[in-house]
């Protein structure tokens, strides 16, 4: 299923694009698409049958916002340096274990919402990467196979950042990740049944309609089920919990000086296979 909210900035309904491209309604069945729905394997399997019996009120997309895909996230959890490109044009040596660091909730926006360019900033940065939305506890999982059962789907996430204030400015790299609108997330969330690799999926984005990143999750340092299971044994995920897997090279930062870094009134495009596309325009905060 392709679940996604539609709908002013914090006042989304759920709702369900259907195996035709018909958006349908899904706020007579259920609440919200959140961590709730997601683990209660019941009201999903409802969702999927009303879908299935054409049952869904139609929903008339033109001019409607799509916000992100899922509502009350509890924490965003990234994972820098996973693909091997992304590493060599950084000069990074592969990591030996997962570089994990977080993102405020709040910095989360729709796909196709305005993204700020922070006061002061001088190097904003695009990376597209795969998301991965937790519809199961996962405390101490022993394997990769058991964090992919933990799954609930993918989407697009798109993780911008402010590479003097992650790496110039002193301390963590939280100063440069967690500026307002650092998260477009979606459209969809696409539920894991549809992704049977999430290892052989497609990257791509654009700057102003140039190709800067052409990438495939089969290049992951640290795959999806192992990022999962890794996670679980420092932090409990829950159910809505969103898990950002990193980025394939072509970012600004890796690129010959002058480096193309993002200023307002550029256009990023972004998508991975199957999960859909984002469109931002940037601005100055």
């Amino acid at each position: 299923m392709k679940l996604l909210r539609v709908g002013t900035a914090g006042a989304e309904r759920p709702a369900l694009l259907d195996a035709g491209g018909t958006l349908r309604d899904l706020s007579g069945l259920v609440a919200d698409i959140d961590g709730a729905l997601l683990a209660d394997e019941a009201a999903l399997a409802r969702v999927r049958a009303a879908a299935e019996a054409g049952d869904l009120p139609a929903l008339d997309a033109a001019g409607l916002r799509t916000g992100p895909p899922v509502a009350r996230i509890g924490k965003v959890v990234c994972i820098g340096l996973n693909y091997h490109d992304h590493a060599r044009e950084t000069g990074a040596e592969p990591p030996a274990e997962p570089v994990v660091f977080l993102k405020a909730p709040d910095t989360v926006v729709g796909p196709d919402d305005t993204v700020l360019v922070p006061r002061d900033s001088v190097k904003t940065d695009w990376e597209v990467e795969l998301a991965v939305v937790i519809g199961r506890t996962a405390r101490y999982l022993e394997s990769a196979e058991e964090g992919l059962a933990h799954v609930a789907g993918y989407a697009v996430a798109h993780d911008v950042s402010e590479r003097e204030f992650q790496i110039e400015r002193g301390g963590t790299w939280d100063k440069g990740k967690n500026c307002e609108t650092f998260n477009p997330l979606g459209p969809w969330l696409v539920t894991a049944d549809e992704v049977p690799d999430p290892q052989a999926l497609a990257l791509r984005l654009w700057v102003n309609g140039e190709l800067k990143q052409h990438g495939t999750t089969a290049d992951q340092i640290f795959p999806v089920g192992e990022v999962v299971r890794y996670l679980s044994r420092f932090m409990t995920l829950h159910p809505g919990d969103v898990v950002n897997t990193g980025t394939p090279a072509g970012v600004a930062m890796g690129r010959p000086d002058p480096k193309p870094y993002l200023r307002a009134g550029d256009v990023v495009e972004l998508e991975v296979e199957g999960l859909g596309r984002q469109r931002q325009e940037l601005k100055d905060a």
